[in-house]
């Protein structure tokens, strides 16, 4: 049960000036921490795939700052659903920061392991006339109203008309497996490439996604160092800006880059859009009360508690994410990396 201790003198206001940082003094720490991290994993360098949004961008910069750009392999790696901007972002971005990257289109592999056809097979058994140049994505629905998240499919013929309906339990979980081969086999061509280098790998959630849940188990969830894990989205973006990086990069909608219609993290995950996310989820790990919630971002005081809801129920349902493999007893002697 989330507890409120409101009035606590030490609390600043809720507003979005509590998620302000000193960003040169945040930028020179996470710099420094990374640069032990190589050391301590006796590495000589970072791997970091650049999707070409904030998060990604971000963690490039911060291993350029760290080590060099002598030192950080930049990876893109889009596929058949990817929007063409983000690799030009990536590419962009890479330049920038002049690092030495790969291209890599791994639609053929995803083809080879059935990605796309264990997907179409889940959309057809909801939509029958789904085929060649229909577009697809899933939407979730139910946080803001109190009700358990539930998820639907919205799918567009080629002459541009949509349709939606809500998603069974068996096609929701089997679009999802099918589309998680993406970020795993991004992640082994991550870790090819750093065996290779003997470098390490680079995770980039932010706050929100590292908190909820949202990444895939031995997939973007997969990596040696998370820079950016303790930051919330907006102070991503706030540190982008504050690293110099390309306007495309700092202005781009945060995305999540796997289906092949558009589709914000909020439509997807989150119960709200990042930037009123953050605060909601700053306001739970400081104990605010939902009413003084409900104010600062425009809701009401009910869908404010739904709001905190949401987070206690991803916390719970994602833990298993966040899980080392499970033992039957401690195996002793083997020494530990902090």
């Amino acid at each position: 049960m989330h507890k409120s201790t409101s009035g606590t003198p030490s609390r600043p206001a809720l507003s979005p000036r509590v998620l302000d940082l000193d960003l040169e003094a945040e930028a020179r720490r996470i710099a420094a921490r990374m640069r032990e991290i190589v050391r301590r994993l006796h590495r000589r360098g970072l791997v970091v795939a650049m999707s070409g949004g904030i998060d990604s961008s971000t963690c490039a910069a911060l291993a350029v700052r760290a080590l060099g750009p002598g030192r950080v392999f930049g990876l893109l790696l889009p596929e058949r659903d990817s929007a063409d901007d983000s690799s030009h972002r990536g590419e962009l971005l890479a330049k920038h920061l002049g690092i030495a990257y790969r291209r890599e289109d791994i639609a053929a592999a995803l083809e080879a392991v059935g990605c796309y056809r264990w997907r179409d097979d889940a959309i057809r058994a909801v939509f029958p006339e789904y085929g060649a140049g229909w577009k697809n994505k899933i939407v979730i629905r139910g946080g803001l109203e109190g009700r358990l998240n539930h998820f639907h499919l919205i799918v567009q013929s080629p002459d541009g008309a949509l349709s939606e309906k809500r998603l069974g339990l068996t096609e929701y979980l089997q679009i999802v497996a099918a589309t998680n081969y993406k970020q795993r086999i991004r992640k082994t061509i991550e870790y090819f490439h750093a065996d290779r280098l003997n470098y390490a790998v680079i995770g980039t959630p932010n706050r929100l996604e590292y908190d909820q849940g949202f990444f895939v188990k031995n997939g973007d969830g997969s990596a040696d160092l998370k820079p950016i894990a303790h930051l919330y989205k907006t102070q991503v973006y706030a540190l982008a800006r504050h690293l110099g990086l390309p306007d495309a990069v700092c202005v781009a909608t945060p995305t999540t880059d796997t289906y092949s219609l558009p589709q914000g993290q909020d439509e997807f995950y989150f119960a709200l859009p990042y930037g009123q996310m953050d605060l909601a989820l700053w306001a739970y790990n400081h104990d605010v009360e939902a009413g003084e919630l409900a104010r600062a971002i425009g809701l009401s005081e009910q869908q404010a508690r739904y709001v905190y809801a949401d987070i206690e129920a991803k916390r719970r349902t994602t833990a298993y994410l966040h899980a080392r493999p499970m033992l039957i007893e401690p195996v002793s002697g083997l020494p530990e990396l902090e």
